[in-house]
């Protein structure tokens, strides 16, 4: 969800740069009418000072408007990815056969999935 004229560039504090929603807007309050949910997330020191300390400069409205905006650019990012695939695989012959997936499955998967694989098929 990028503003007219914004564009990604080193991570979200580009994007705050070219300017966001995240920016303060003096005299207008919380999304009226956008369902929310308060929620529990685990993020490493570094990350929660440095928002704070965009919040701080007035980079950010606050924490929750920072990880909102963080969480949507992220979900419109995998959608694009999703949309892209899609396409491939049309492009391609259609879906990818048991086999293919997993073969995909297996080059993906990280070092710890694969010990994990490995320890479920020796037992």
């Amino acid at each position: 969800m990028l503003q007219a004229g914004a564009t990604r560039c080193a991570g979200i504090t580009g994007f705050l740069a070219a300017g966001s929603p995240l920016k303060p807007n003096r005299g207008s309050g919380m999304v009226f009418g956008m369902p929310t949910r308060k929620i529990t997330i685990t993020l490493g020191d570094h990350q929660v000072h440095e928002i704070r300390a965009l919040v701080g400069a007035g980079q950010a409205q606050s924490v929750s408007a920072f990880v909102q905006h963080a969480v949507g650019v992220a979900l419109s990012d995998a959608a694009g990815w999703k949309e892209m695939l899609q396409e491939a695989l049309q492009q391609t012959g259609g879906p990818l056969t048991p086999k293919e997936r997993a073969w995909a499955d297996t080059l993906l998967s990280t070092r710890a999935e694969k010990k994990r694989v490995r320890k479920g098929k020796a037992a």
